[in-house]
C-alpha cells in the first residue's frame, strides 16, 4: 500500500518544499499532503507517476508545469499559470486562479471551480490524442483562449457574469465553450461562434460531470444549459501579417 506524507510548508521557501516533495514520490508516497502552503511556487513541477498531492493554501506560479501524470489538489487559490506546459495528470483548484492558467498546456486536465485572470488557456495545445482540458468554474478575464492552438476551454460562469472581451484573440485550434449567450462584441476578430451540436453536447458532458463531481456539484443543470462554441475564423490568423519576396 503506498505510504501517505505530510509535510508543513510554513516558512519553507519553494525551493527546499519541492525537494521534499520529490523525495516523498521517490520514496514511493502515493499521497502528499503539504499543509500551510502560502504561495511557493513550482510545486509538482516536473513530477511523473500517479500520486495524489494535496495542497492545503495559497500555491505559488506554476503550479505542475511539466507534469506528466500526478494529480494535485488546491484547497485554496492559486497564483499564475497552473498546468503550463503540463503534459498530462490532473489540476483540481478549489478557489480561484491568476492569469495564463493553463499556459501551453499539452494534456491532462485543469479544474477551476472559481474565477480566472486574464488569459486563461492562452496556447493550448494538442497532438493527436494529446488533448488538454481547461474548465472554469466562474468567469475569465480579457484574452481568454489567446492564441489557442488546440484542447477543450469550458467556462461555466456560476459566479457571474462573464467578463472576458477579446475571446480568442489568434485562435488558430481547439475550442471555447461558454455556458449561455455570448455577446459578438466580446469575440476576437479571428474568432466565431458556431452551433453546439448534438455530438458537441454528447462529447463535452463527461468532461461536465466530472468536473460536477470534483466539486460537489449538480452536474444535471451544467448537462442541460446552452452553450456558446468558439473555434477560430482561420486555421492562419496571421498569415495577412506577413511578406514573402
Amino acid at each position: 500500500m503506498a505510504k501517505k506524507v505530510t509535510i508543513d510548508a510554513k516558512g519553507v521557501h519553494y525551493t527546499p518544499l519541492n525537494q521534499q516533495v520529490r523525495k516523498a514520490i521517490a520514496d514511493g508516497a502515493g499521497e502528499i499532503v503539504i499543509n500551510n502552503v502560502l504561495g511557493q511556487r513550482f510545486i509538482g513541477n516536473g513530477l511523473r507517476g500517479d500520486a495524489t498531492i494535496r495542497v492545503n493554501g495559497v500555491a505559488g506560479g506554476d503550479l505542475a508545469m511539466f507534469m506528466s501524470g500526478p494529480t494535485v489538489i488546491v484547497h485554496g487559490n492559486a497564483e499564475h499559470a497552473p498546468g503550463n506546459t503540463m503534459d498530462s495528470g490532473k489540476v483540481v483548484i478549489h478557489g480561484s486562479a491568476g492569469d495564463a492558467v493553463a499556459h501551453s498546456m499539452r494534456g491532462g486536465k485543469v479544474f477551476v471551480r472559481g474565477d480566472i485572470g486574464y488569459r486563461g488557456g492562452i496556447h493550448m495545445k494538442q497532438y493527436q490524442a494529446q488533448r488538454p482540458i481547461l474548465v472554469v468554474g466562474g468567469s475569465a478575464q480579457t484574452f481568454l483562449g489567446e492564441y489557442m492552438a488546440g484542447g477543450l476551454l469550458i467556462v461555466l460562469g456560476l459566479d457571474g457574469v462573464m467578463k472576458a472581451r477579446e475571446i480568442g484573440s489568434g485562435i488558430h485550434g481547439g475550442e471555447i465553450v461558454i455556458r449561455g449567450d455570448v455577446d459578438d462584441a466580446c469575440l476576437a476578430s479571428g474568432a466565431k461562434k458556431v452551433p453546439l451540436t448534438d455530438e458537441d453536447r454528447a462529447r463535452i458532458v463527461p468532461v461536465l460531470r466530472e468536473f460536477a463531481d470534483d466539486f460537489g456539484l449538480d452536474a444535471e443543470p451544467l448537462v442541460k444549459a446552452n452553450y456558446t462554441r468558439i473555434v477560430p475564423a482561420s486555421a492562419r490568423p496571421f498569415a495577412g501579417k506577413y511578406t514573402w519576396e
